[in-house]
């Protein structure tokens, strides 16, 4: 599980919130709870609740879907030079030259014959990587493809029959009630729920192209590529990071979309790893733009370019550096995290026109896209 920090105000918000709704009502008039009750009461629909009174039905269909996942890597260690003299080796012990390091994770499974979906930090430079299911079986998986830029991953194990979690094909909304299911801390497979706190974050970091799911479902180290499922047990996201200062979870974990986990997952089978568009060019948010009228309506600032490669895609299609991002194939660029996605979704060798203020100018620009070259694993 990838742990960021917290920042430290986070802990505060809540009761500076607290101090002051409860100071702006006027001493000695403090409503009664009666009224309170009354003016912040929900509407009397008349009906029932529709909710689940129980969530076992999703979690029946679900959780035999659901791996664990250990791994083991082979670690070099250092030896001093010294320790290599006859003496050394006669009158100590041999120190050794390698140890193993394990660790644990969760997998989702999205073939009957096999494919596994998990985190590329789960899997990342592992010598062997062993899956047991639900059922109590457990089997080799060996490595079909990385994605280090969504740290997602495809495995694959010599099984067939096998229960699958399907994805889901309609959109998710805030406020949805969600299931975490996942190995924390390898006590076993372990179910938690909570609701979706946000859609689309994105700027925070942790991978290259970010449009996470929110989730204040407990999400704790293991639960790492575990499934993250609606009420009827489809799978909405791969659990892949949290925000914390203890290294547990703090009601703030992240989850990789299911469209982009299941495009990611197409591409590696099919292709052996993910194709993007690619400008190789720079891109930021800066006060170096062309003047406060290029900023949008929320005043932020413009989107430029901060660099460009060397006869790379972006130079041989006339892009500078200090331009304004206006638009990418007559979409508008409103952020770098945007802009971003939108070039990699692009196909390589096609042409893109793209929008620049340069100077004070509006132009039009033509660009062959290229390839974006493959990247290395984060723990590489």
């Amino acid at each position: 599980m990838r742990v960021a920090t917290a920042l430290p105000w986070l802990a505060l918000a809540g009761v500076v919130g607290y101090v002051s709704w409860h100071d702006s009502w006027p001493r000695g008039s403090s409503p009664s709870t009666t009224s309170l009750a009354q003016e912040y009461a929900l509407p009397n629909t008349g009906g029932t609740s529709t909710g689940p009174v129980s969530y076992a039905p999703a979690v029946s269909r679900a959780a035999p879907a659901v791996v664990n996942i250990y791994t083991t890597q082979k670690i070099r260690t250092m030896v001093n030079p010294l320790l290599e003299h006859p003496w050394f080796r006669f009158h100590g012990e041999q120190l050794p030259r390698e140890r193993t390091a394990s660790s644990l994770g969760s997998g989702v499974i999205v073939s009957s014959d096999g494919y596994i979906l998990t985190n590329d930090h789960v899997v990342a430079s592992a010598d062997s990587i062993v899956v047991a299911l639900r059922d109590g079986r457990e089997v080799a998986a060996k490595v079909i493809g990385t994605d280090p830029d969504t740290d997602l991953a495809v495995l694959k194990v010599q099984l067939d029959k096998l229960p699958v979690l399907p994805f889901k094909t309609s959109a998710s909304a805030v406020g949805d009630v969600v299931l975490a299911i996942g190995n924390p801390f390898g006590v076993g497979q372990t179910v938690t729920q909570g609701i979706i706190s946000a859609i689309g974050r994105s700027g925070l970091g942790i991978n290259t192209y970010e449009d996470f799911i929110q989730t204040d479902a407990a999400i704790n180290p293991g639960n790492s590529g575990g499934a993250l499922v609606d009420v009827s047990g489809n799978l909405i996201g791969v659990n892949s990071a949290i925000y914390s200062r203890s290294g547990g979870s703090m009601g703030i974990g992240f989850a990789i979309p299911a469209p982009l986990a299941k495009q990611v997952m197409q591409d590696i089978i099919s292709q052996g790893h993910v194709v993007r568009g690619w400008l190789g060019i720079e891109i930021g948010s800066s006060g170096l733009g062309n003047g406060d009228e290029s900023r949008n309506a929320n005043g932020q600032q413009p989107i430029i370019i901060a660099g460009v490669m060397p006869g790379g895609p972006g130079e041989r299609g006339g892009l500078q550096t200090g331009d304004e991002l206006k638009t990418v194939m007559d979409v508008k660029v409103t952020s770098a995290d945007q802009v971003i996605r939108q070039i990699a979704s692009l196909k390589p060798k096609t042409s893109a026109e793209i929008e620049v203020l340069r100077d004070g100018k509006l132009r039009t620009l033509t660009v062959t896209m290229g390839e974006r070259p493959k990247q290395r694993s984060k723990e590489e």
